[in-house]
């Protein structure tokens, strides 16, 4: 079973400060206070990570609101594990990675993107690094041109 990092929860954390801050610099609206409480266990009972599946309902509705935020795949397009390498020179995941990307859970995937992050070797963050940065702003500008449809008949 894959864990939540600290990180994480503290990335969510600050993703909620921003997004819904308090209305008087003291009351913590109820996102934060649930992620607060998470994030002070963890800390008092010096754990780096908690169980995806333990923790509180609204601590985790408000996890995975700063999960969709984040990218889902580390894939820059330039992929050699399908050339046989056992790691990917492009996003750092192994093949099998790759293969079970879509099955992971969320937790799974972040652990993922961690220890490629702390790696830090693939070409993800340092040859394409600009161009990956470039590519993500320029599909966020198609997604945002978009016109829902109306459906309706």
């Amino acid at each position: 079973m894959a864990g939540i990092h600290i990180t994480d929860i503290e990335a969510a954390i600050n993703h909620w400060r921003s997004k819904n801050p308090s209305p008087d610099g003291v009351t913590l609206p109820p996102e934060l206070r649930a992620l607060a409480e998470v994030y002070g266990l963890m800390v008092y009972h010096r754990q780096d990570l908690v169980d995806e599946w333990s923790w509180p309902l609204a601590a985790a509705l408000a996890w995975q609101d700063w999960y969709a935020t984040t990218p889902d795949t580390p894939c820059i397009a330039i992929c050699s594990t399908s050339q046989g390498d056992e790691s990917c020179k492009g996003c750092g995941r192994s093949f099998e990675e790759v293969q079970l990307w879509t099955e992971m859970s969320p937790a799974e995937k972040r652990a993922v993107w961690r220890r490629i992050t702390l790696d830090g070797t693939s070409w993800r963050f340092n040859r394409y690094a600009e161009r990956a940065a470039e590519d993500r702003h320029w599909a966020k500008v198609a997604a945002q041109a978009q016109v829902p449809l109306d459906l309706t008949p």
